[in-house]
């Protein structure tokens, strides 16, 4: 089994290119599909699926006929495709029923389902229409750890060829053996998971620069011989026209010997003159070949030099009998603090009460609201209008350092001024951009990374890393949580463990 795409172009305008001439063969196994935000991943996946026609090029499947299934980002309504799965009683349903451990029973109360629930439903159903493709929009977003697991142990089994676009590393390093990079209006095939295939690209480009580099050095090395040449043009030229004024002077110089220096002069001349224009003719090549050229501004120095610690050690402090959600004791005996340098993963199962957790500890707090940035799961389109508004009232100082972490995020800070309403995704980056540039004493983050690509989860985790307040966060990314955080508040029975997360 395999899908061939050939010369593959599409736009949306016409005047912009979204996909050009893309050549892949995805084989049968797991491929990834990794890019920023708007570079057409989801344009790819509904190209192969059919429901978009390409400007060039063609799709090639073998089978020719072969059953296609593309499971969405997020699953509200419960579909035909569910609830006829959730009545199958053949072989292949009842396996997957038990591997993801479904029960047709719970979907008399849909609305209620968990996220975690409803994916597992979708990606069943999926996988019981026993498709040559199957295609995956970030499958893994909003699961707790048992959710996930079982998720992938049912992804491990297809034995088609599947595409899956997501933002979870640990997830494509364990079931992708390939990985297609939508970069530029392009799209590559690497050989590995998201990490090795990183580590090929990043070393392809390191070569790329070292090779600018060697063509510059060239240039420069040609740029002066050129000059040297024109130079000693131009000091022949002048010698010339000063032995022929000199020869003038005498009237015994006979008219064969003058003519004679002159002839020789001339050439001199002409070979000097004909080796400026092969150098000048090199340095046009070179210059033609840097401006080939193109590369990303680098990383200027930390935002976070000035910055002032919480002037209090503790910046949090929790000291409950229980928290509760109505009526329902989620978490008893509550005795923890943040101090102002601390690094906390708040992990546990979904509804076990991390978020519960998240605003009574908020409750506690020992500095001023302004200076903590409170970043919950899902933000409003109010929410993203009020923050943009926000960093436009900002003194230049802080609305520098902010722009500069939203460029870095992956926005165009002055299109994203100009604009009514950030997307979802710039909503999320420009509040964390907001409360690192303005240099909050304390973050608390919930799922920091939903609604991000991978390249801006990946220099947020940078910037994460390099905070120096406090942080709370919870996060499905355990990639990122290795890297930032050092303590673990773990929820289970009720009960908060803390242990290290080193």
């Amino acid at each position: 089994m395999f899908v061939r795409l050939s010369g593959l172009s599409f736009s949306y305008t016409d005047s912009v290119s979204t996909l050009s001439g893309v050549t892949l063969t995805l084989a049968t196994g797991w491929t990834g599909v990794v890019g920023p935000n708007g570079t057409g991943k989801t344009t790819l996946l509904r190209l192969i699926a059919g429901e978009l026609e390409p400007a060039a090029g063609h799709i090639n499947l073998d089978p020719p006929r072969g059953v296609i299934r593309a499971c969405a980002q997020t699953v509200e309504a419960m579909t035909h495709e569910i609830a006829a799965f959730a009545r199958a009683t053949d072989g292949i349903a009842r396996r997957i029923h038990g591997e993801l451990r479904l029960d047709a029973a719970t979907l008399t109360r849909w609305p209620t389902l968990s996220p975690g629930e409803r994916k597992r439903w979708q990606v069943g159903a999926a996988l019981g229409a026993e498709p040559a493709v199957l295609m995956l929009d970030e499958p893994t977003d909003h699961l707790d750890v048992e959710a996930r697991e079982l998720l992938i142990a049912g992804l491990e089994r297809f034995r088609g060829v599947g595409i899956i676009v997501s933002h979870d590393r640990a997830l494509l390093d364990r079931i992708t053996s390939y990985t297609v990079r939508v970069h530029d209006g392009s799209a590559r095939i690497w050989r590995g998971g998201y990490s090795d295939a990183k580590c090929a690209w990043e070393a392809e480009e390191r070569a790329h620069y070292a090779e600018y580099e060697r063509l510059k050095q060239q240039r420069e090395n040609l740029a002066r011989r050129l000059a040297d040449k024109r130079r000693l043009a131009m000091s022949a030229e002048a010698q010339a026209n000063a032995g022929t004024r000199k020869r003038m002077k005498f009237r015994g110089d006979h008219d064969a010997t003058s003519a004679l220096a002159k002839g020789k002069a001339e050439m001199a001349s002409r070979r000097i003159s004909r080796d400026a224009a092969v150098l000048r003719a090199s340095v046009d090549r070179v210059s033609e070949k840097l401006g080939e050229y193109k590369f990303r501004k680098a990383k200027g120095r930390s935002i976070f030099v000035a910055y002032t610690p919480a002037p209090v050690a503790k910046v949090f402090t929790l000291d409950e009998a229980a928290i509760c959600a109505g009526d329902l004791r989620l978490l008893e005996d509550l005795h923890l603090a943040v101090l102002r340098d601390a690094k906390i993963r708040v992990a546990g199962p979904n509804g076990i009460g991390k978020s519960t957790l998240l605003a009574a500890m908020l409750r506690g707090a020992h500095i001023a609201p302004e200076r903590i940035l409170c970043l919950p799961q899902e933000l409003t389109v109010r929410d993203g209008i009020a923050m943009l508004d926000a960093v436009r009232d900002l003194n230049p100082d802080e609305r520098g350092r902010v722009l500069t972490l939203v460029a870095a995020l992956g926005v165009d800070p002055d299109r994203l001024l100009e604009s009514a309403a950030p997307s979802p995704g710039e909503a999320r980056k420009l509040a964390m951009a907001y409360g690192l540039g303005r240099q909050v004493w304390a973050m608390v983050l919930d799922e920091p990374t939903n609604h991000l690509d991978m390249p801006a989860i990946e220099r947020l985790e940078e910037a994460l890393a390099e905070y120096p307040g406090a942080m709370v966060i919870v996060t499905h990314d355990d990639a990122l949580a290795r890297r930032c955080t050092s303590i673990e508040w773990r929820l289970n029975a009720g009960r908060v463990e803390v242990r290290s997360s080193s």
